[in-house]
C-alpha cells in the first residue's frame, strides 16, 4: 500500500476545482481517494454550515466522477470538515489517496512510510453523545483501522482526524420525548463533549488512558485523562463519527512519513519546530528552504487556556462575548505555525477538549523523506 497526500486551496465552500483539475490531469485516481480533510470558512460554532455544504459539493462531484450515488460515496471517503480560519488561515483541502502497490522491493533499511485508514462509527443516538458509548465505539473503531492498516504500535499513530455530531435542540428533544437525558441541553457545550468523548476514546484505543479512569463524569472535566495524537472537530451535519487514523508502517511504502509533538500552549513555536524534527525537517533552530519544501501540511489543534493565562499572562479569550475563544485560538496557533512554515495554508481545529494538555494539543507533520 502506498499512500499519497494531496494540499488544494479553495476559493470558496463549495470550490472542488483544485481536487477536479488533480483527477482531470491524472494527478490523482478518484477511485483511491480515501479521506477530503478541509479547512471552511465559517464559524466553526454550532450553525456552521459550511462544512456541510462543502461535504454536499465533494459528495456531488465524486458521486458523478465515481458513477455511484451520494450515499455510496459518503461511505466509501470520509469527508472531515473543520469550520473557522480566523486570522490569516488559508480555507483549504488535504486530499487522501491509498494506491495498492507491489512493496516487495521495499528493503527494511527504508523504513517506516505513512500509512492512512479512514472508519466510521454507527450513528449516535442523542442521549450517547459526549458520554461513554462515544468513546468505546471511537476505541474500537480506532483499533480496527489500526490493524487494517497494518500499524503494529500505538507509538507509530502520529495523529488522529475525528468528525463527530454535536446536539441541536431537535435532537435534544427526540431524546427527551423518549425519556432519555442528554450530557447537556446546551448545544455549543455539547461540541465539547462530543470532540472530548471522542477524543478519550483514541486515548483509551492508544493505551494512553485505562478504562477504569473513565465515565461520564471525567468528560470535559478531567482534562490530565488526553491523548496526545487526537483531533476531533465537531459538526451538524453526521451523527457517527468519522475518523481516519495516520500513523507510520513498515507494510507501506511511497516517500511520505508523519510525526508529530505537543504543544503546551497557543504559542509553543518549539512544539511545532519538534514536529517538523520528527521528519526530518528541522535540523538547526529553524527550518531550511529545502526541508520546507518537503512539508505537505502540517494539522494542529488550538484552544483557549481554561485557567485563563497563557505562562503565566492573563489572557482574554474567554471573556469575550463576541468571538467565540476557539476562534481566537484557531487564528493565534496557524499564525505561530505560519511564522515557523512560512504558509499560512495549514490545518488547524479550535476546541481541544482531552486533545494534548489543557491549553496546548497535538502538532502534526507529514513531509517526503530526503532523497
Amino acid at each position: 500500500m502506498q499512500a499519497q497526500v494531496f494540499r488544494v486551496p479553495m476559493s470558496n465552500p463549495s470550490d472542488v476545482s483544485g481536487v477536479a483539475k488533480l483527477i482531470d490531469e491524472g494527478v490523482i485516481r478518484a477511485e483511491e481517494v480515501v479521506c477530503v480533510l478541509g479547512k471552511t470558512e465559517g464559524n466553526g460554532c454550532v450553525n456552521d454550515f459550511t462544512r456541510g455544504y462543502t461535504t454536499l459539493a465533494f459528495k456531488v462531484y465524486f458521486a458523478e466522477k465515481l458513477g455511484v450515488s451520494r450515499q455510496e460515496v459518503g461511505e466509501r471517503i470520509a469527508f472531515i470538515m473543520s469550520g473557522g480560519t480566523e486570522g490569516v488561515m488559508t480555507p483549504h483541502c488535504t486530499i487522501f489517496t491509498v494506491q495498492k502497490t507491489d512493496n516487495k522491493q521495499k528493503t527494511a533499511a527504508e523504513g517506516k512510510r505513512l500509512a492512512v485508514q479512514q472508519i466510521f462509527t454507527r450513528e449516535f443516538l442523542p442521549e450517547e453523545i459526549g458520554r461513554m458509548p462515544q468513546v468505546t465505539e471511537t476505541a474500537d473503531a480506532v483499533r480496527r483501522a489500526m490493524r487494517e492498516a497494518g500499524i503494529e504500535q500505538a507509538s507509530d499513530v502520529h495523529f488522529v482526524q475525528v468528525k463527530c455530531p454535536l446536539l441541536t435542540a431537535g435532537r435534544i428533544h427526540d431524546a427527551v420525548e423518549r425519556g432519555h437525558t442528554v450530557a447537556t441541553e446546551d448545544t455549543y457545550e455539547s461540541m465539547g463533549y462530543s470532540r472530548g468523548a471522542s477524543a478519550l476514546g483514541i486515548a483509551l484505543a492508544l493505551g494512553e488512558v485505562e478504562m477504569a479512569s473513565l465515565s461520564d463524569e471525567v468528560i470535559t472535566a478531567d482534562y490530565s485523562l488526553y491523548s496526545s495524537v487526537a483531533s476531533t472537530s465537531a459538526g451538524i451535519e453526521l451523527m457517527n463519527n468519522e475518523i481516519i487514523v495516520m500513523g507510520n508502517s513498515r507494510a507501506w511504502g511511497g516517500d511520505l512519513v508523519i510525526g508529530h509533538a505537543e504543544m503546551k500552549d497557543a504559542i509553543d513555536a518549539a512544539a511545532v519546530r519538534q514536529a517538523l524534527r520528527d521528519v526530518g525537517c528541522c535540523e538547526n533552530d529553524l527550518p531550511s528552504a529545502d526541508e520546507l519544501g518537503r512539508v505537505v501540511n502540517v494539522f494542529a489543534k488550538a484552544e483557549a487556556s481554561p485557567d485563563g493565562e497563557v505562562r503565566k499572562r492573563r489572557h482574554t479569550m474567554l471573556d469575550d462575548s463576541d468571538i467565540n475563544s476557539t476562534r481566537h485560538a484557531r487564528a493565534v496557533v496557524n499564525a505561530v505555525i505560519a511564522s515557523i512554515v512560512g504558509d499560512p495554508m495549514v490545518y488547524v481545529s479550535g476546541g481541544s477538549e482531552h486533545q494534548g494538555p489543557a491549553g496546548g494539543g497535538p502538532v502534526a507533520v507529514i513531509a517526503r523523506t530526503a532523497q
